[in-house]
């Protein structure tokens, strides 16, 4: 399975489960590849593409018509598949499928979608028990190998739809005002681009810490009650997502807020200012500590396990960056943006192996060594990610 992402970074093998022959929701950002997967995966599906004006117009105007289409291509004892892209654009289509499911045979309907707004807002659950759910993220390291190279990533990030261009910057910066302008302002979430762009430069400095919304309020000028209507929209339209606290069989005093990321690095990076106040240490910190997130949380997406991505953080202070906890699954990671070892890093990762002495530990640094030290794995940050 292949896909074709800039004139640099051909074919591009992704990890994907696929639910065999069922019925599926893909969604994720603009920008992660999901079309170029589908097409990939099934060359010989139906394709539905509400981006192209002529499909969103004809739909958009009797969305009906889609039973029209199909009908006469199903074939007696065969399987048509068919790909809707972007369903939300048109969420009245749901309705249409929902029928086709229930009463026509021989349809795998394949719904990809960048926003969940929309979604929610008609409620897609009219096809729960129906059609599964799958998240499609930007790249993993391993499938990039060894054209995944740490520096670039956590300046330029891991979208498919950046990495491999000859000018990755400019192609973030205009992914972002993509995103303003067909995503936030096409929704009529906010007729005020100037207030929501002020909110994306003040979250950006809560990448990897926790969002709070009456200081970013005072720090953009804008409402309380709209940066918490913006907040909620990043999350719908899967441009940040939340990290909670690892709470079970807690033996300690714990924070109760979760910790904030926007979903990728590049993303991050191109939103961040950087100027003579701002400290290039705390930066490249939150990058790091946001790429590793985002790579653990598309590696249990890509595998479909039922691990959960959390931290771990006490009342006094301890801190383990990132908990993955499932099945089969039991890691405490603690990100370090520093090219030296110094025992004092340990100091989080020991408190939470006298808690869950059950736990694989690991310390991910700027490093060259890979070394064991009270029972902490250390590994170099890009050797550990390339496993992912």
């Amino acid at each position: 399975m292949a896909s074709n992402n800039g004139p640099n970074l051909e074919f591009v093998p992704r990890l994907f489960a696929f639910p065999e022959g069922q019925h599926f929701f893909l969604l994720g950002p603009r920008g992660t590849g999901k079309s170029t997967l589908l097409k990939q995966a099934f060359p010989g599906a139906f394709f539905v593409d509400l981006l192209l004006p002529d499909h969103y117009r004809s739909l958009l105007a009797r969305p009906e018509r889609l039973k029209e289409m199909l009908l006469p291509m199903v074939r007696e004892g065969g399987t048509l598949t068919v790909v809707i892209d972007e369903v939300q654009k048109i969420p009245a289509l749901l309705e249409v499928v929902h029928h086709l499911i229930e009463t026509q045979a021989g349809i795998q309907f394949i719904l990809t979608g960048s926003s969940a707004r929309k979604l929610r807002r008609v409620g897609s659950d009219m096809l729960a028990g129906r059609a599964l759910r799958r998240a499609m993220h930007p790249f993993l390291p391993s499938e990039l190998g060894p054209r995944f190279r740490l520096d670039e990533a956590l300046r330029f990030g891991l979208l498919p739809v950046v990495l491999g261009r000859p000018d990755p910057a400019d192609r973030l910066r205009s992914y972002i005002d993509l995103y303003l302008r067909e995503e936030v302002i096409q929704e009529g979430v906010t007729r005020n681009l100037d207030a929501f762009s002020r909110f994306l430069e003040a979250a950006s400095f809560s990448q990897a810490g926790i969002l709070n919304a009456s200081n970013i309020s005072r720090e953009c000028q804008v409402g309380r009650k709209s940066v918490e209507n913006y907040i909620a929209v990043l999350d719908e339209l899967m441009l940040s997502y939340s990290v909670p606290v690892f709470t079970r069989r807690a033996r300690r005093e714990l924070s109760a807020h979760p910790k904030f990321f926007l979903f990728d690095t590049g993303v991050y990076r191109a939103l961040r200012p950087s100027g003579p106040l701002d400290q290039t240490q705390e930066i490249e910190g939150a990058a790091l500590e946001g790429l590793v997130g985002q790579v653990l949380r598309a590696w249990i997406a890509a595998h479909n396990t039922d691990s959960g991505l959390f931290f771990w953080r006490t009342q006094s202070g301890l801190e383990v960056d990132f908990v993955v906890y499932g099945p089969d699954s039991f890691m405490a990671i603690e990100v370090k943006n520093s090219a030296t070892f110094r025992r004092e890093h340990l100091k989080s990762l020991r408190s939470f192996g006298e808690d869950y002495p059950e736990a694989q530990r690991i310390l991910l640094y700027r490093g060259t060594e890979r070394l064991s030290v009270e029972g902490v794995e250390l590994w170099p940050a890009e050797d550990w990610l390339r496993r992912f």
